[in-house]
Formats: C-alpha cells, sequence, structure tokens
C-alpha cells in the first residue's frame, strides 16, 4: 500500500470527522440550556470517577485553573476600560454599547466541555496519577479562586458593568385609569 494512498484516506477521515463535529456543534449552538446541563452532567461524571477511583488530583487541579481561567475570560469585556478608557457608557448622555465578552458563552462552553472531557481521558492513564497531598491543592485553589473573583468583581463595580442580562427589556402598556366615584 502506498504511503501517499494512506494520507489521503486519513485526509478524508479527518476532514469527515472535522464536518461531523461542526454539524453537531452548529446544532446545539440555539439549545444553551441543555448544553449546560451536559456540561454539568459531565463535570458530575467526572468527580465522580475521580472519587471513586481516589486519584488523578493534580489533574483536577489543572482542570479547576483552567475553567477559573475560562471563566474569568467570560465575565471580563473585550475591551478593557483600564487600558483602552472607558468602553461602557458612565452617564445617560453617552452612547449605549452592549457588553461584549472577551470569551463569548458557546466558546466558553465548548472549551470548558472539552477540558472536561480531555481530563476525564486522562483519568484511564496511571502515569497521570501524580502523588499529591490532594488538601494542599484544594486550599490554594480555594484561596486563587477567592481572589480572582474578588479582583474581578471589584473591576465590574469600578467600570459599572454587568456581564449578563436578563433578556429584552419588556414594558407594560398603561395602567387603565381609575374612575373616582
Amino acid at each position: 500500500m502506498d504511503p501517499q494512498d494512506e494520507e489521503s484516506k486519513f485526509g478524508e477521515f479527518k476532514a469527515k470527522l472535522g464536518r461531523t463535529w461542526q454539524h453537531w456543534m452548529d446544532r446545539s449552538t440555539p439549545h444553551a440550556g441543555a448544553r449546560w446541563v451536559v456540561f454539568g452532567l459531565l463535570c458530575g461524571l467526572y468527580v465522580l470517577r475521580v472519587w471513586l477511583i481516589d486519584g488523578w488530583f493534580i489533574i483536577t487541579y489543572g482542570l479547576g485553573i483552567y475553567l477559573l481561567n475560562n471563566f474569568i475570560g467570560f465575565l471580563s469585556p473585550q475591551v478593557d476600560p483600564e487600558m483602552e478608557g472607558p468602553g461602557l457608557p458612565m452617564s445617560d448622555s453617552e452612547e449605549f454599547r452592549p457588553f461584549s465578552r472577551r470569551l463569548p458563552e458557546f466558546k466558553f462552553w465548548a472549551a470548558s466541555s472539552r477540558a472536561v472531557l480531555i481530563a476525564f481521558s486522562m483519568t484511564f492513564f496511571e502515569m497521570f496519577n501524580i502523588p499529591v497531598f490532594w488538601p494542599i491543592l484544594l486550599l490554594y485553589f480555594i484561596a486563587l479562586f477567592f481572589l480572582t473573583m474578588k479582583r474581578q468583581i471589584l473591576h465590574m463595580y469600578k467600570h459599572k458593568y454587568v456581564p449578563w442580562s436578563s433578556g429584552k427589556a419588556r414594558y407594560k402598556g398603561k395602567a387603565p385609569a381609575k374612575d373616582d366615584k
């Protein structure tokens, strides 16, 4: 068999796999709630696996740091007001600009889900089970989480932005006038 023929078959398989993956990603785009439920189930399955096999804590720590980094990107504005001046309106006379994220929700979900799947698959290989004292990692992660979130919340408060919305505002019509009889 010719090596070039094998390469072309591998290329065809890779292209077909990429198209199939993109098709399912495109179909999942409008279903944000279902995507996050699946992500929650993946996280639960991962935590259950790590708890049952009692190991791979360094992988879990790395996953936690990665998810925290993604979450900070999700909460951060695309244009940092400290670096490029105020990007959000500070008074009523300024033009309203919607909040645009540094990491959009879909990419946040996709990257986080991929990370959980990779971490889950790593738990099947003994070479990734590096012995560590997990309470130290847990305490360090909790400290890192609270310090990072405190900094992020102070940044949000300082520049007066909220990274989520409750949807489009809905206005009710005028209340019917009451007759004074």
